[in-house]
């Protein structure tokens, strides 16, 4: 089976897998000792959490997802751009889809009830994350569209907290 996408976006795929799996594989084998893991109240109040922000994470990435379709011309592999989208939800925020991902591993921890996964590794990913978009997604939209990529990021901030931003991009 042929995979009609770029190396870079495999690549982050697999990061993504590897760190919300061993993620989770590391906490809970840290939190068998811990009796926070084995409390039903606290995995249910944990997993209705962690369901809400999954759901966010999605709907940001959706939502992002279909603005960003806009940039796609002519023959190009899945989950890449060929003109720079800078409508709807990335009018307030550059990055809307990475945002919404970026909740993603602490709505995993909640709903698997790993205290270690919450307050040590999801924060390690969700920072790391961060790293990933301003030193390789960054450098990577700017070569691809230069000039018009800078002043565009002159103008709108990588995320935003904007009330008005924020409603769009999880609505």
């Amino acid at each position: 089976m042929k995979i009609n996408t770029s190396v870079s976006v495999v690549i982050r795929v697999l990061l993504w897998i590897l760190m919300l799996f061993g993620g989770a594989w590391y906490s809970i084998v840290k939190d068998i000792a811990n009796p926070y893991f084995h409390t039903i109240s606290f995995h249910i109040l944990t997993a209705i959490f962690g369901a809400f922000i999954i759901f966010l994470a999605f709907r940001a990435s959706a939502n992002g997802g279909r603005e960003l379709t806009k940039g796609r011309i002519g023959d190009i592999p899945r989950l890449e751009t060929n003109r720079l989208v800078t409508t709807g939800i990335y009018n307030c925020m550059r990055h809307p889809m990475l945002f919404g991902l970026t909740l993603l591993p602490l709505g995993w921890a909640l709903l698997l009830g790993s205290p270690t996964f919450i307050t040590e590794v999801a924060p390690f990913e969700m920072i790391f994350i961060i790293v990933m978009v301003i030193f390789f997604e960054e450098r990577e939209v700017k070569g691809k569209f230069g000039e018009a990529y800078r002043d565009y990021a002159n103008d709108v901030p990588m995320v935003s907290f904007d009330w008005g931003c924020l409603k769009r991009l999880f609505g």
